[in-house]
């Protein structure tokens, strides 16, 4: 019967999905009040605690990256957010989807990824206004051979 609840929530929970784990420390990068506020408490409720702001200052095992068009350059926000991830971490990447305000351009998110040396594992809608990238670096990939 649990294989049964695992597998329901792995459906419901956009955190499970995105390969959260209980215990990891979650870093959060570009909060503001236009967030998902249902996948931060689905994160927050799979790790088993709150998600950590740009403040921490010690390695986190993944990065959970908010960022709208107007935020910046892209590859330079998603240089920084490995300099807060242990190696084999992940940084998810949350963009809005088509139409919305601030939405990045897919082949934006690509090059940016690959100029920051980051290979693009998982893409998936995590809400009503944004789209998730799950971005793994080369050293994670190649450790998992």
């Amino acid at each position: 019967m649990s294989a049964t609840a695992d597998h329901a929530e792995e459906r419901t929970s956009p955190a499970v999905r995105l390969g959260f784990q209980p215990g990891q420390v979650v870093q959060e990068i570009g909060y503001d009040d236009d967030v998902d506020q249902e996948l931060r408490e689905s994160i927050e409720e799979v790790i088993g605690s709150d998600l950590v702001d740009e403040d921490y200052d010690d390695v986190a095992d993944a990065v959970v990256l908010w960022f709208r068009d107007e935020d910046g350059d892209l590859t330079d926000a998603l240089v920084d957010a490995t300099t807060y991830i242990e190696e084999g971490g992940s940084i998810l990447l949350l963009t809005p989807k088509t139409g919305r305000p601030g939405y990045v351009e897919p082949s934006d998110i690509s090059e940016a990824s690959t100029t920051a040396g980051l290979s693009a594992s998982k893409s998936v809608s995590v809400g009503k206004d944004w789209s998730g990238s799950r971005l793994v670096t080369p050293k994670a990939a190649k450790s998992k051979k």
